[in-house]
C-alpha cells in the first residue's frame, strides 16, 4: 500500500515522534503552574526569570486527555468555539438591576470620601475610609447572603471591582487580598463549619483576611516553601513555624490562609516526605506577629509586611481542603481570583483614557488642540484598543466561571498578562499625552503608574505565566502526538490517513485553517479569516517545534516565551471578535466603533504572530539566542557589564 496520504502520515512514525508527549510532562506542567503562582499578596521575586523545570517520564499507554479549552486547542491548530462563541451573557435582568443599584453609591463614595493621593502620601488607608467600605459591603461581595455578604456572581463582582480599581489601586489591593485570595479558599474548599465560623465576620469587614504563601526562598516556586506544621502529640493541633514575606494586609489581618509543609513518615519505608497543606490561622491563636510595613514603589496605601509564625497552635479542624492538598488549594485560589485583576485594570485604563481625552481636547499647541494631531490620535486609539480587549477578556473569564466552565487556568493567565502589560502601556501613554503635566504629582497619573508596576510581578510574574501557558499547551499536544505514534505502531489506518491528509493539505497550501467566520458577524469576516490562518499555522508550527526539539524544548525558553506571545495574540483576537459579534447581534449602538478597533487589533496581531512564528524557526534567531546566553553568562561571571570603559579607567 503506497498511498501518498499514508506516506504523509508515516513521516510521523515512531522514530520521528519519539514519544513527544514527554516533551512537557504532567510534572513539568505542575511545576510551571507552581512557578506561575507568586501570589497577589506578595511583590514576587524579580530575579526568578529562568526557572529550572523538572521532568518526569509518563506512561505511554494512557489516552490523551480532551479539553474544551480554547487556548489548549490552539496548540493543535484547532478552533474550539464552545467557550468563546457566542460571547457569554449570564446575567438576567434582576441580577443586572441588583448590581446597578450598587454602582452609584460606590462610585459616589470614591469620588467624595476617598482621597487616593492622600492615602499614597500617608501610606495608609484611613480608618474612616475602611469603615465606609465596610458599610458599602465591599469586603463581602461574593460571600453568600445567608452568611452576611452581597452574594454576587463573578460577573456582578467584576463590574464593581472595575469601579474600585479605576479609582484607587491601593484600596483594590487591600480588598482583593482580603476576598479574592485571602478568604477565597474558605469559599472554595471550606467545610460548612469553617464557612459558618469565619465568613460572616469577614464579609462584614469585622475581620480582615490575608493570603500567606510567599517566602524568602519560595516566590514563584511555591512548592519549595519551608514553613512547617507538625502535629502535636495529642493529635489536636498543628504547631506552625516559619515566615512569609510581602503579605498584603499582613499587618492588619485577623485571619490568614497559610501554606506549610507537614512532615509525614511513610508507613512502609519510614522515609519522611513533606505534604504541602493549607490552614486557616487566626492571629489570636498566638505566635503570629508581623514586621513593619514595607516601603514600596507604589500601592503605598495598602499594608504589606512580613508575617512570622512561632509555635502557633492551629486546631486540626482548621486544615483547609485536606492534608497534602495545599498546592491544589493555592492554585485554585489564584486562578479563581485572576478575573478580578483583569476587569480591575480595565477600569484603571478607562480612567487614564478619560483624563487623556479631557487634556488633549483642551490643550492648545501650535494654534490648535493636540487631539487634532495624528500622533496623539494614534495614542488614544491604541489605548482604547488595549482597554477594549482587556475588558473583553475579563468579562469573558468572569462569565465563563459563572457558567461553570471547569478549565480556565490558561485563559486566566493570559488575561492577567495582557491586562497588566496593557495597563502599564496605557498609563505611560497617558503621561506622554499630558507632557510635563503628566509628570507632576497633581495629575494623579504618576501615582497610578507607580501603583501599576507591581501587577506585572505578583499573582504570577508575567515571565513565568508565559512559560506556564506555553508548557501547558505543549503538554496537551504531546499527549495527542503520543496517540498518533501508537496508531502508527499498531497500523491504525484511519488515524494515520486522517493525520496524513491534514498534513498534506497544509504542505500544499490547501488548508486555511478552521472556519472562524461561521461564528462571527459578517463585517468581521476579514479579521476572522486572519484568525483562521493564524490558528492553522500555529498548530503546524508547534508540531514542527516539538519534532525538532523533543523533550529539550523545556530548556528553550527564548522560543517558549515567544510561543506564549503568539498564544496571547490568538486568544485576544478571538475574544474581541466574539464580543464585537455580540454587540452586532444585540444592536449595540457602538458596534461599528468596536469593529474598527477589533479590525486594527486583529490585523496587527496577525502580523505579530507571523513575525514570531518566522522568528522561532529562523536559524539566525536561534544562533542569537545562544549568543545571548553566552553574553549573560559572561556578565554574571563578572557581576557587572563586561566592556572596558571608553576612557580606559
Amino acid at each position: 500500500m503506497n498511498s501518498p496520504l499514508l506516506n504523509a502520515g508515516c513521516r510521523l512514525g515512531p522514530s520521528c515522534i519519539s514519544l513527544l508527549s514527554r516533551v512537557v510532562t504532567h510534572r513539568t506542567a505542575t511545576t510551571a503552574a507552581s512557578l506561575a503562582s507568586s501570589p497577589n499578596t506578595s511583590e514576587s521575586h524579580t530575579n526568578e526569570q529562568k526557572p529550572k523545570l523538572k521532568e518526569k517520564v509518563v506512561r505511554t499507554d494512557t489516552k490523551p486527555r480532551t479539553s474544551n479549552s480554547f487556548v489548549l486547542n490552539l496548540y493543535r491548530g484547532q478552533f474550539q468555539p464552545d467557550e468563546l462563541f457566542p460571547y457569554p451573557n449570564v446575567l438576567n435582568e434582576e441580577q443586572k438591576d441588583n448590581v446597578k443599584m450598587l454602582i452609584d453609591p460606590i462610585w459616589k463614595f470614591f469620588e467624595e470620601k476617598n482621597d487616593a493621593a492622600k492615602n499614597d502620601m500617608i501610606e495608609k488607608i484611613p480608618d474612616e475610609v475602611m469603615n465606609g467600605l465596610k458599610e458599602q459591603g465591599v469586603f463581602g461581595i461574593q460571600v453568600p447572603v445567608e452568611l452576611g455578604g452581597l452574594g454576587l456572581t463573578n460577573a456582578q463582582a467584576a463590574r464593581l471591582i472595575e469601579i474600585v480599581t479605576g479609582h484607587d489601586l491601593a484600596i483594590s489591593i487591600c480588598v482583593g487580598a482580603h476576598q479574592s485570595i485571602g478568604f477565597k479558599g474558605i469559599l472554595l474548599f471550606g467545610t460548612d463549619a469553617q464557612k459558618q465560623k469565619y465568613l460572616p465576620k469577614l464579609a462584614a469587614g469585622e475581620h480582615i483576611a490575608a493570603f500567606a504563601l510567599t517566602e524568602p526562598a519560595a516566590g514563584s516556586d511555591a512548592i519549595s516553601i519551608k514553613t512547617k506544621a507538625e502535629l502535636s502529640p495529642d493529635g489536636k493541633h498543628y504547631v506552625l513555624n516559619g515566615s512569609k514575606i510581602w503579605i498584603s494586609n499582613g499587618g492588619i489581618a485577623d485571619i490568614f490562609t497559610v501554606f506549610a509543609q507537614i512532615p509525614t513518615a511513610d508507613d512502609k519505608t519510614g522515609q519522611v516526605e513533606s505534604k504541602m497543606t493549607a490552614f486557616i490561622v487566626e492571629r489570636k491563636f498566638g505566635g503570629v506577629t508581623n514586621g513593619p510595613a514595607e516601603k514600596k514603589m507604589g500601592i503605598k496605601g495598602s499594608n504589606t509586611t512580613e508575617v512570622f509564625f512561632e509555635d502557633c497552635k492551629v486546631p486540626v479542624e482548621n486544615v483547609l481542603g485536606g492534608v497534602g492538598n495545599g498546592f491544589k488549594v493555592a492554585m485554585n485560589i489564584l486562578n479563581n481570583g485572576r478575573f478580578g485583576m483583569v476587569v480591575g485594570l480595565s477600569g484603571t485604563m478607562k480612567m487614564a483614557i478619560r483624563k487623556s481625552i479631557d487634556f488633549a481636547k483642551n490643550r492648545r499647541q501650535f494654534g490648535r488642540t493636540i487631539d487634532t494631531y495624528g500622533n496623539v490620535q494614534e495614542k488614544l486609539v491604541r489605548m482604547a484598543m488595549r482597554q477594549y480587549v482587556t475588558e473583553s477578556l475579563g468579562f469573558l473569564l468572569a462569565q465563563n466561571m459563572d457558567r461553570g466552565i471547569p478549565e480556565y487556568q490558561c485563559e486566566a493567565a493570559i488575561g492577567k498578562i495582557f491586562a497588566s502589560e496593557s495597563a502599564w502601556y496605557v498609563l505611560d501613554e497617558a503621561i506622554q499625552i499630558h507632557g510635563g503635566m503628566g509628570f507632576m504629582r497633581s495629575s494623579g497619573l504618576e501615582r497610578v503608574l507607580r501603583d501599576l508596576r507591581v501587577f506585572r510581578i505578583f499573582e504570577g510574574a508575567n515571565d513565568i505565566l508565559r512559560l506556564f501557558v506555553a508548557f501547558t499547551g505543549l503538554q496537551y499536544v504531546g499527549s495527542h502526538l503520543r496517540e498518533l505514534q501508537n496508531a502508527v505502531k499498531s497500523f491504525n489506518l484511519n488515524a494515520i490517513v486522517g493525520e496524513g491528509s491534514k498534513r498534506l493539505r497544509r504542505n500544499i497550501g490547501m488548508s486555511t485553517g478552521p472556519n472562524v467566520n461561521e461564528y462571527i458577524h459578517s463585517p468581521l469576516h476579514p479579521s476572522g479569516l486572519l484568525l483562521s490562518k493564524s490558528i492553522n499555522r500555529f498548530g503546524s508550527t508547534i508540531e514542527q517545534i516539538l519534532m525538532k526539539y523533543g523533550k529539550t524544548i523545556r530548556d528553550e525558553q527564548f522560543i517558549v516565551h515567544r510561543i506564549g506571545d503568539i498564544t496571547i495574540d490568538l486568544f485576544t483576537m478571538a475574544a474581541s471578535l466574539s464580543r464585537c459579534t455580540h454587540s452586532f447581534k444585540n444592536q449595540v449602538p457602538t458596534a461599528i466603533h468596536e469593529s474598527n478597533l477589533v479590525r486594527i487589533w486583529c490585523e496587527e496581531a496577525y502580523d505579530r504572530i507571523n513575525n514570531n512564528i518566522n522568528l522561532i524557526q529562523n536559524p539566525e534567531f536561534i544562533a542569537r539566542t545562544k549568543l545571548m546566553a553566552q553574553l549573560a553568562r559572561e556578565m554574571v561571571d563578572k557581576e557587572s557589564t563586561v566592556p572596558v570603559h571608553p576612557l580606559g579607567f
